[in-house]
């Protein structure tokens, strides 16, 4: 098990909802998925993701995902990911993180 962080480091984590709107296939990569994320009244964000393989396109296009926002932007293969999408491990497969029902996008998960 990890080691315990306080609840200051957990509260500065900016884990948020948003929508998936566009899903693409990384052009650079075999295993990376580029998403564009609507965040409500903040727009869209890009993300890239490690889910190709694993959900088609056409599968999570209009589906809510949950992401951390305040992650420092990464360039993956050349495309760059301002967050990144949360999932459960199983058995070695990303399963998504989503709401049990449809909230506003770019609501705060706390």
């Amino acid at each position: 098990m990890p080691e315990t962080i306080s609840y200051e480091d957990f509260a500065k984590l900016d884990i948020r909802v948003g929508t998936i709107k566009e899903a693409l296939p990384h052009p650079n990569a075999d295993k990376l998925m580029i998403l564009k994320i609507d965040e409500g009244k903040e727009g869209l964000r890009q993300l890239v993701a490690g889910i190709k393989g694993h959900y088609p396109e056409e599968e999570i296009t209009g589906k809510q995902i949950v992401y951390l926002a305040n992650l420092e932007p990464k360039k993956l293969r050349g495309e760059t990911s301002n967050g990144m999408i949360l999932a459960a491990d199983s058995d070695g497969k990303p399963v998504l993180l989503h709401p049990d029902k449809e909230v506003p996008n770019g609501s705060i998960v706390k």
